[in-house]
């Protein structure tokens, strides 16, 4: 599960590093108007997991109330979840979705109230493993335990 602001490198995080590994749950694949988009990603991530193939969630996941179902539903499948935490660089991420296009860029008021709401996680919040996750400054990630 990946756990950050918008703009913050998860989506580039999980192409660079799990695509090759983990099927991609996202709501920013889904249609724009599309309606229930946590149950819609639930079940997707449920017929991920009922076949076995491992799954990365890419969506900001800012507190336990997108964790809870999330590890709930890993659980009754018997798999481990590691959160990836992507800590705020709040300018950064201003910066890098100002030169999103389109549907792509996101309200600054949304990036802003994600960071009211965003917490890091922790093995107390019934992940297995928390990776920190920070740019390396040569293109690529920096990834801790």
């Amino acid at each position: 599960m990946l756990v950050g602001l918008q703009a913050s490198g998860k989506s580039t995080f999980y192409a660079h590093c799990l695509a090759d590994r983990y099927a991609l749950v996202s709501k920013d694949l889904f249609p724009r108007g599309a309606r229930n988009k946590q149950r819609r990603q639930l079940r997707l991530v449920e017929e991920c997991l009922a076949a076995g193939r491992p799954v990365a969630v890419d969506n900001t996941n800012p507190s336990p109330r997108e964790w809870e179902p999330l590890l709930e539903l890993a659980r009754a499948h018997g798999a481990t979840v590691t959160a990836y935490w992507f800590p705020p660089d709040v300018a950064g991420a201003l910066r890098r979705n100002a030169a999103r296009q389109g549907r792509e860029r996101v309200p600054d008021v949304g990036v802003l109230d994600t960071l009211r709401r965003l917490r890091r996680p922790s093995p107390a919040d019934g992940f297995d493993e928390v990776r920190e996750v920070r740019f390396d400054g040569r293109g690529g990630f920096d990834v801790r335990a």
